[in-house]
């Protein structure tokens, strides 16, 4: 089979599509066909390991994973004789993150609990791009103690164009939120057609000397300060970042704490972050049905293409979910 694989650390052109042996499932496995994938931003960061630390982790010198890609939708092939809930024919999707990752590939093995069905009427394309991308939304909008977005709160999504944005917009006005969008002018447009009642250009101003304060705040990829950051909070608010730079994720673990004690304002990282978790999926295929959150696809390229996925996700052009076309 066809499978896009890398043997070291590097930008998007170290990923190689080549030929590989099929897996056979085992007990507890099933074998998935797949007919579409997505790109993450934690695709990248797996490329070339950022923070650097993950690589004690991943590997130290090159990757102990050849695997390339979180998100897999498709159609069982075949399961192991252990498999009840599923069995072939049956349309699933996954995020492998915590199963070997290898999403770009005509086929993937993983154990069954790796997998939940997709929603009738649900697209392959559309299904691939939930199971990294909005889970990390509906979580980013809760804490560890589960307190949430209430209606009528301000809430800030920086990155609202991107892989997680875009959910995470619809999914707070779902929540009854005044929601505010961080973006580049191009995208401007788009975050607005998601629901946004106010939208930033980036690259006319910092939303953090704008004076407007939030109550919660959504930091997708941050670059800024945390001590910056912390301005843009109101009274008991929160801040919530996904990942960024080496320097911000350390002061997220580090400051984040101390400022939060301090202050009464919740600053950190989202460490409570569980993957692909069967009760967000469920949350995220009823918003879905309702039509009350949609996904927003930008491109779509062929897996022989993959390394241009990669690069253009990685170039901040996509609008966005980028898909990989399999089957």
């Amino acid at each position: 089979m066809q499978a896009a694989v890398r043997d070291r650390y590097g930008p998007p052109e170290v990923v190689d599509v080549r030929d590989v042996d099929r897996p056979i499932p085992s007990d507890d496995e099933v074998l998935v066909r797949v007919h579409a994938a997505s790109v993450n931003r934690g695709d990248l960061d797996g490329l070339r390991p950022k923070p650097a630390f993950v690589r004690l982790f991943m590997g130290l010198r090159k990757p102990r994973n050849h695997g390339v890609g979180l998100d897999a939708a498709g159609v069982v092939e075949s399961v192991g004789a252990a498999v009840t809930r599923f069995r072939p024919g049956d349309r699933v999707f996954a995020d492998l993150y915590s199963y070997g990752m290898g999403a770009f590939a005509e086929f993937v093995c993983a154990p069954e609990k790796a997998f939940e069905p997709i929603a009738d009427g649900t697209s392959f394309e559309d299904a691939a791009t939930l199971p990294h991308s909005a889970i990390l939304a509906v979580q980013a909008l809760r804490r560890r103690d589960g307190r949430t977005v209430g209606a009528g709160a301000k809430v800030l999504i920086v990155g609202a164009s991107g892989n997680v944005g875009p959910f995470a917009v619809q999914i707070a006005k779902t929540l009854g939120a005044e929601v505010t969008g961080v973006c580049h002018t191009d995208k401007m447009d788009l975050v607005r057609s998601l629901g946004a009642d106010h939208v930033i250009d980036y690259t006319a101003g910092d939303y953090t000397t704008t004076g407007e304060r939030y109550d919660w705040i959504v930091d997708t990829d941050s670059h800024l300060s945390i001590l910056r950051s912390r301005r843009a909070l109101r009274p008991k608010g929160t801040y919530v970042t996904l990942g960024g730079s080496t320097r911000t994720i350390f002061q997220a673990l580090l400051l984040g704490p101390v400022i939060s004690i301090a202050t009464g304002k919740w600053m950190g990282l989202l460490l409570w972050w569980k993957p692909f978790n069967p009760a967000d999926v469920a949350t995220v295929k009823e918003l879905i049905a309702a039509g009350k959150v949609a996904p927003v696809i930008d491109r779509r390229f062929p897996l022989s293409e993959v390394v241009d996925a990669l690069r253009y996700v990685d170039e901040g052009r996509a609008r966005g979910k980028v898909i990989v076309t399999i089957a």
